[in-house]
C-alpha cells in the first residue's frame, strides 16, 4: 500500500514541478525548456530525487544545475503550497541524459540503413 501512495506523490510531484519552474526568475533556469522526466521519492517521503532534462538555458547545463540548486528554496517553498504533504521533501535535482542517449541511438539506426 506503501508503494502505490509513494507512486502518486511522485506523480503529482512531477506534475506540480512542472508548473514551478517556468516560474522561477532565475536566468539559468528561466530560460531553459525543462522536462522532467521523473521524480523518486524515499519511502518516508522526506527526500525526493527529480530527475529532469533541458535544453538550452544562458550558461548550459552546468548553469542550469547552479540555477535549480539556487532556487530550490523557491521551488520547495511553492510545492508545499500545492501538495497537501506533512512535510514537504528535501528535493535533489539529477540531470537525466537518457534523452539525449535515445536521440544518439535513433541517429545511429537511422545512418544504418
Amino acid at each position: 500500500m506503501a508503494n502505490y501512495r509513494r507512486g502518486r506523490v511522485n506523480e503529482e510531484m512531477a506534475k506540480e514541478l512542472m508548473k514551478i519552474l517556468p516560474t522561477v526568475k532565475d536566468p539559468r533556469v528561466g530560460t531553459a525548456f525543462f522536462s522532467i522526466t521523473s521524480v523518486d521519492c524515499t519511502p518516508d517521503l522526506k527526500y525526493a530525487k527529480v530527475y529532469y532534462s533541458s535544453i538550452g538555458g544562458k550558461d548550459g547545463e552546468e548553469g542550469v544545475a547552479q540555477g535549480l540548486k539556487s532556487a530550490n528554496g523557491y521551488i520547495r517553498r511553492e510545492l508545499a503550497k500545492s501538495l497537501n504533504l506533512r512535510q514537504t521533501p528535501e528535493l535533489t535535482f539529477l540531470r537525466d541524459g537518457s534523452v539525449e542517449h535515445g536521440a544518439h541511438i535513433s541517429k545511429l539506426l537511422d545512418s544504418v540503413r
